[in-house]
């Protein structure tokens, strides 16, 4: 069907958000496309195969997802298993992927995804996403999959592999008393399954209580063997997203204080917290921690957090923060700051 000249403009423009600096602009953007449905695939297929950048790309793969268009599955699939592609862009087409398991080409997406997920080689973030897609199937079916992970060297990996499915009629637990005991400090054996239960039930605990869970894994976490430890900080991140999930700002000191005490990248949900309710006094952690930092991945997601921060709290070069990080970090300060329609009229102050 023959696309209109007026749709197809605004299907230009929303392409040409998607590598906006602003999350705000670029999720609006996938939204609107999503929307625009079918109309949209092709131009979206070539944005996720070529866009300008790789947050562009990646926003191109959920957008595409959001439409669930069998055109996007090839092309998914060769995102997915190209060794050199951002991980974050791997990680969207595996959203993709994940939406044709039960189709007419569902055995090549299981094979694709089965594939990503047992090469160790592979980002952690892209295995992930290629594990969380697999788990929409029946457990049953991946179970051979599920069980080859036990010893495998990414302790997230196996945080998730192991979780078991509160709905399965074997493994039944009660989700709201699994919580309520570890804000009073009975943390469960399997940081996966306090995980677990806060992904699903987090929303409807009190805040101090959310607040507690998060003092009380941060405790257990640092008395564990490094094994261990960062499927507790898994844990924790899952209660600040849910926390931030509610707009609250009562553990935002632990948000800073991880990122000022972090060696090397931290679980993404630290950063979406941080994105979602980060304020001012967040900006000088980010900073150090971008300037600490020699992973691509994480250096991306700590500029990414910054601007949204920035943009979202209207901050200016005049701000008392700012001007503390341009006089230590100038160089770092100029990398980060918005431009654009979303931060350029407010980087001059």
């Amino acid at each position: 069907m023959a696309i209109k000249a007026s749709s197809s403009r605004q299907i230009d423009a929303l392409i040409a958000d998607l590598g906006a600096a602003s999350i705000v602009t670029r999720e609006t953007a996938v939204a609107r496309l999503t929307l625009l449905g079918g109309r949209a695939t092709d131009r979206l297929i070539a944005a996720a195969q070529g866009g300008a950048s790789a947050d562009a790309q990646a926003a191109a793969w959920r957008a595409l997802e959001g439409i669930g268009d069998a055109r996007a599955l090839e092309p998914a699939l060769a995102a997915l298993v190209e060794p050199h592609m951002a991980p974050a862009v791997s990680a969207a087409a595996a959203g993709v992927a994940r939406l044709h398991l039960r189709g007419a080409r569902g055995a090549r997406a299981v094979d694709r995804l089965a594939t990503v997920l047992l090469d160790r080689a592979r980002h952690e973030t892209v295995r992930l996403a290629a594990l969380r897609a697999l788990q929409e199937l029946d457990p049953a079916t991946i179970a051979p999959i599920t069980a080859s992970l036990a010893d495998d060297p990414s302790a997230a990996i196996r945080a998730e592999a192991s979780v078991k499915d509160p709905g399965a009629p074997n493994g039944a637990v009660d989700l709201a008393a699994l919580l309520t005991r570890a804000a009073d400090g009975i943390l469960p054996d399997d940081p996966g399954a306090l995980r677990q239960a806060l992904s699903r039930e987090g929303a409807d605990l009190s805040l101090p209580r959310l607040l507690r869970i998060v003092e009380r894994v941060r405790e257990r976490e640092g008395a564990e063997p490094a094994r261990v430890r960062d499927e507790w900080r898994l844990a924790r991140a899952a209660a600040h997203v849910a926390l931030a999930g509610r707009k609250s700002r009562l553990a935002l000191y632990d948000l800073r204080e991880s990122l000022d005490g972090a060696k090397g990248p931290l679980p993404v949900e630290f950063l979406t917290a941080l994105s979602m309710i980060g304020d001012a006094s967040c900006l000088e952690s980010i900073i150090a921690a971008w300037t600490r930092a020699r992973d691509a991945w994480w250096r991306a997601h700590l500029a990414d957090a910054f601007r949204t921060i920035v943009i979202r709290e209207k901050l200016t070069r005049r701000h008392a923060v700012v001007k503390r990080i341009e006089k230590r970090s100038p160089g770092a300060l100029r990398e980060m700051w918005p431009s654009g329609p979303g931060g350029a009229g407010r980087a001059g102050g």
